[in-house]
């Protein structure tokens, strides 16, 4: 997510979307009771604001992070653009309970009209992923128009997945730092989001920092410790890069995993391993770190053997 160099204005509340018929885990529930639009996809006339999505969305792992607002009468308005990428550009969504103080920023990420989405190299991290009918998997190998949507929707829901699997594995495999996962609708994905709450900021990605000698080598030791634990529940990162990580408060989070690989279904889970570490390796020794360090055969290696892939 990228910074801005000012605080985002408000704008209008955000639209809201309607699902395909073929997402049947999205199942719309009862409305907040009260004055409301006739059509609750639609603006309030009076205060032009629609209500917050949360109800008919998959959402993300229990329990709830206490600072999450999840009350059905709460109200979704957009302060802006945080970063337009080639897949999909992510929001700011101020997310409020009205008449009170109770509210949340949230990044919003959605994934772009097919005709216009450039999902350049889904060829290899679709491999391992499958769908039950073969006309949807027909479709994609296709890359027809129903077939970039099915890949669209893959990305979004793999990334929900990813990202709800590490935030629940806890101990078992060790911690890693990731945006909680709110909520998923179609193909938009709803994160915590990581920045300045007050002025509307997003935290810096890591290859927008200089840090300091000691600052650069507890960051490669945080993302050390985050790789070996996506190891280990056999995930690879799959675009892993000095600009899909993000420090904030001091830790190290990974985002942007709609290509997450599982790298014991995927052929080309070591080669996506590899890649991974070689380019963070790059840039940590081009800034200062010693070479036997930051060695990418060393911890491919070890990664790899985390993995069960040795």
């Amino acid at each position: 997510m990228r910074d801005h160099d000012s605080p985002v204005p408000e704008r209008r509340t955000r639209g809201r979307r309607r699902f395909d018929d073929d997402e049947p885990h999205f199942l719309k529930r009862g409305r907040p009771t009260g004055p409301a639009p006739t059509d609750p996809d639609e603006p309030d006339p009076e205060t032009d604001e629609t209500w917050s999505s949360w109800d008919d969305a998959l959402h993300g792992p229990q329990p709830h992070p206490p600072w999450l607002v999840t009350e059905l009468a709460a109200k979704d308005t957009e302060l802006g653009v945080l970063k337009t990428g080639k897949e999909a550009d992510v929001h700011l969504v101020r997310r409020g309970l009205p008449g009170t103080d109770r509210s949340c920023l949230l990044a919003a990420k959605r994934y772009r009209d097919p005709r216009h989405r450039l999902f350049h190299r889904d060829a290899g991290y679709l491999e391992g992923r499958r769908v039950r009918r073969s006309r949807e998997m027909r479709a994609m190998t296709g890359r027809t128009a129903f077939g970039r949507q099915m890949i669209a929707g893959q990305w979004a829901a793999a990334e929900f997945a990813a990202l709800s699997r590490l935030w629940e594995i806890g101990t078992r495999y060790g911690t890693v730092t990731v945006p909680y996962p709110v909520q998923l609708r179609g193909t938009e994905l709803m994160l915590e989001f990581l920045g300045d709450a007050d002025g509307g900021r997003a935290a810096p990605r890591l290859a927008e920092l200089r840090p300091s000698p000691a600052e650069l080598r507890d960051l490669w030791g945080q993302l050390v410790d985050s790789l070996v634990v996506l190891a280990r529940a056999g995930y690879a990162h799959g675009d892993l890069s000095p600009y899909n990580l993000l420090v904030h408060a001091g830790r190290l989070a990974l985002i942007d995993l709609p290509q997450v690989v599982d790298v014991v279904v995927n052929p080309q889970g070591r080669e996506f391993l590899a890649r991974d570490v070689r380019i963070v390796a790059t840039w940590f020794a081009a800034r200062g770190l010693p070479a036997d360090l930051v060695d990418p055969a060393v911890l491919t290696e070890m990664l790899c053997r985390e993995a069960g892939l040795a």
